[in-house]
């Protein structure tokens, strides 16, 4: 009996033995699996993925993170934390032609039948021909009568439906995605990222300012409040429907170049601590932010590929010369945008 005793006392202690190995195993294993997902845990998430790894993109992390760290000397207030940008060629593109021209000239087509004038009087024959050699000649005072020509004088609710009716039909013809859809997804990260920090993005475009409030909340999640733009002048009416606000063939601002720091002045009243333009028409912009106090971000975007987007420097010429010389930070598409359209493929 002793013997078988002992016999159960030496299993014991072997199975004991075997159960403290197995277990200090598992424990490990364990211990390493907590270790890894604690390391993983502490491993930074990429706020712009779209982005490629640069100069540019350190620049904007960098920037966020002097002006919103407490303890920085750049640190900014939230409420004076103002980025400002550009609609076309910057939030989404401009080529062929800029996409409220095309809208512009889907309202002469429409309307052409009622004017048989139009086929022999400039600027309308250009569109109406679709002469391409010739509607690369217009003025400024040419696209403003044919803009005023297009919609004509209605309510500004009823121009709010047809504008939106055409973001919601009409494709681009490069790239077969609806107008609306062609934003470039890195800017619609760097806009979620600005908010993120408590940086208030607003659209500051020589664009009409009523076609970008159109579509500005769905597209880049900035409401119509935050828009800056051209625009008609407006009158009081009173109709058997009640008031409304009626759209004349007037110009009220056309907000391009030194008129943006005036219209971010009238509608923000705060100076930019952030601008984001691409073309000669914003360096006024991108002057007004980078001359204010402390800690500032002037960029500009470059359209330098061919293949996913387009190549062109027409109308950036002297932002670019200007841009190397104040130290301005530009973004290339094709260096710097890992992914262009999230909708194309």
């Amino acid at each position: 009996m002793r013997i078988f005793s002992r016999m159960y006392q030496v299993t014991a202690i072997v199975l004991l033995i075997a159960m403290a190995v197995a277990f200090a195993g598992v424990g490990q294993s364990i211990a390493q699996e907590m270790v890894r997902d604690k390391a993983q845990d502490k491993a930074p998430i990429d706020p712009l993925p779209s982005w490629n790894d640069g100069a540019a993109k350190e620049a904007i992390l960098a920037f966020v993170r002097d002006v919103t760290d407490p303890a920085s000397p750049s640190f900014v207030e939230p409420p004076d934390r103002i980025a400002t940008f550009d609609n076309d060629g910057t939030l989404w593109a401009e080529k062929p032609i800029y996409f409220q021209v095309a809208f512009i000239f889907r309202g002469i087509l429409e309307q052409s039948d009622d004017h048989p004038e139009w086929s022999e009087q400039m600027p309308f024959k250009a569109v109406l021909e679709n002469d391409l050699e010739a509607l690369k000649t217009l003025t400024g005072e040419d696209a403003l009568t044919l803009a005023f020509a297009s919609y004509p004088e209605m309510t500004q609710s009823e121009f709010s439906v047809i504008a939106d009716e055409w973001l919601s039909a009409v494709k681009h013809p490069r790239f077969g995605v609806l107008y609306k859809e062609l934003i470039y997804a890195p800017m619609v990260e760097l806009l979620d990222y600005l908010r993120a920090n408590d940086i208030r993005p607003f659209i500051v475009s020589g664009g009409g300012i009523e076609f970008i409030r159109a579509f500005s909340a769905e597209a880049y999640d900035i409401p119509p409040e935050h828009v800056i733009g051209s625009s008609l002048k407006y009158e009081f009416v009173d109709t058997e429907g009640g008031s409304e606000l009626m759209r004349r063939s007037e110009i009220a601002s056309f907000n391009d170049k030194h008129v943006k720091p005036v219209n971010i002045q009238l509608h923000i009243g705060r100076r930019p601590i952030l601008a984001f333009g691409n073309s000669d028409g914003d360096i006024e912009m991108l002057q007004y932010t980078a001359d204010g106090d402390g800690r500032r971000l002037s960029l500009l975007l470059h359209h330098d590929d061919a293949e996913r987007e387009y190549d062109y420097d027409h109308g950036t010429e002297r932002a670019l010369e200007l841009a190397e010389q104040e130290g301005w930070t530009v973004v290339s598409v094709k260096k710097d945008f890992g992914e262009v359209f999230s909708t194309v493929h």
